[in-house]
């Protein structure tokens, strides 16, 4: 039996799976470079002097008194200690005496410990820098700056609203339901009120057909996050590309609807791979650190919903050491029936969506298409209380899976990073 075999990302290292050729269908992969055409630093700097549709951010700097840099929390793996030294001397060489704020943008999780936030910012950064962390919930830090499209509240954090400078750092990859991550996501959810957040995120949006990976034109959950965007000042953006060795392969700076939407571009040529259906399709969430949590990994599994066959399995790999990732998201799924939640879900308006309640929902969409066996180190009925099949391995969820479809030649798809790939699913699937 000739073998394929692979080394998937999970935690802060892999787990190991051998596959029959003759099964395997696909590897879905996207085509981003495996070696950076130039340094981190180097990129970052020429994105800097070369910004799309905006002046330098040196030149938008110039005299300001406040400025707040938006930056991107710890489940994401953006190279801050990259990105913002040359963002911040930038600033400071144009406005010596301006006070400058970093603004962790949780949108509506947990806050980073300190622990996280050094080993994100390092250690000079996290000493020099005056540091704020968003709280979507703290009344007397949110101000009001108008209405969504959407019809609900935008509310921001006050010392974003209320700087003279307001830019963001982050990272570009495909989004299951904001199209796109980056650009001007870091406002909306980013720094947005709990309100804001689940208004925009209601089961009408994420049930659109537009509110899928890699679409931004009509997702009307993009629309919301672009105007949010413009209406709080977002002047300045320096967002980067990671290949999946979490290297910088590209750098986008400038205006933040046109310089997200080079970077959107310059990635849909090289994510977009075409599904192909399989009986089992196995995919991660790429590793350490968006795998830390259960929340986070049905990303990863929305890429194997467009190439699994209807009542096929996935397998996840995602170590989740964080838990579940949100106790409503816990609830919602083990509480109650998924038809009958996703029912209640409907029939809320939007200004009453529930926390978490788009993660359940896009859960729930999955898992309406295939059974999940999850391989992760949560316990064993936390998983199944979250209507999915706990495994330790990935042989060991094969043989799972082989059971559930009564067939040991189950043809099998392998995504090794689920959230890197844009996958379109066959036309005319089932």
């Amino acid at each position: 039996m000739a073998e394929i075999r692979f080394e998937l990302p999970y935690g802060r290292g892999t787990l190991p799976a051998a596959l029959d050729r003759a099964r395997l269908k696909a590897v879905l992969e996207n085509r981003l470079p495996e070696t950076p055409p130039d340094s981190a630093e180097n990129l970052v700097e020429k994105a800097l002097e070369c910004p799309a549709g905006s002046p330098p951010l040196r030149e938008l700097a110039r005299g300001a008194r406040s400025a707040v840099v938006i930056i991107s929390d710890h489940t994401r793996p953006v190279p801050s200690r990259v990105i913002l030294p040359p963002m911040l001397r930038q600033i400071r060489e144009a406005s010596p005496g301006v006070r400058v704020t970093l603004l962790v943008a949780t949108g509506c999780h947990r806050a980073p410990t300190e622990a996280e936030l050094r080993a994100k910012l390092g250690d000079d950064i996290y000493a020099r820098e005056t540091i704020a962390v968003h709280d979507c919930d703290s009344e007397e830090n949110l101000v009001t700056l108008g209405t969504l499209p959407s019809g609900q509240r935008l509310r921001i954090n006050r010392l974003a609203a209320e700087a003279d400078l307001l830019v963001s750092e982050g990272f570009i990859e495909p989004h299951f339901f904001a199209g796109f991550s980056g650009g001007p996501k870091s406002v909306l959810p980013g720094i947005a009120a709990r309100e804001t957040v689940v208004g925009n995120h209601c089961a009408e949006f994420i049930d659109s057909p537009f509110a899928r990976t890699g679409v931004l034109e009509n997702n009307p959950i993009h629309r919301d996050m672009e105007w949010a965007a413009r209406k709080a000042g977002l002047r300045f953006i320096l967002n980067v590309v990671l290949n999946p060795g979490k290297q910088t392969v590209a750098a986008f700076a400038g205006d933040p609807i046109q310089a997200h939407l080079e970077g959107c571009r310059y990635l849909k040529s090289l994510c977009r791979v075409q599904a192909e259906q399989a009986d089992i399709v196995i995919t991660t969430n790429g590793g350490y650190p968006l795998d830390q949590n259960v929340y986070q990994a049905v990303k990863g599994m929305t890429a194997a919903e467009a190439a699994v066959k209807q009542g096929g399995v996935i397998i996840m790999l995602a170590a989740a050491s964080d838990g579940c990732g949100g106790e409503a998201f816990f609830r919602q799924i083990s509480e109650t029936e998924p038809a009958k939640q996703l029912a209640a879900f409907r029939s809320r308006p939007r200004g009453q969506t529930l926390p978490d309640q788009w993660q359940t929902q896009i859960f729930l969409r999955v898992l309406s298409r295939a059974k999940i066996i999850f391989i992760s180190e949560c316990p064993d009925e936390t998983v199944r209380a979250m209507r999915m099949t706990p495994a330790h391995s990935v042989e060991e969820a094969l043989a799972i899976a082989e059971t559930l479809l009564g067939r040991p030649d189950a043809s099998v798809t392998v995504i090794p990073d689920g959230v890197s790939v844009i996958a379109d699913a066959p036309l005319g699937r089932a």
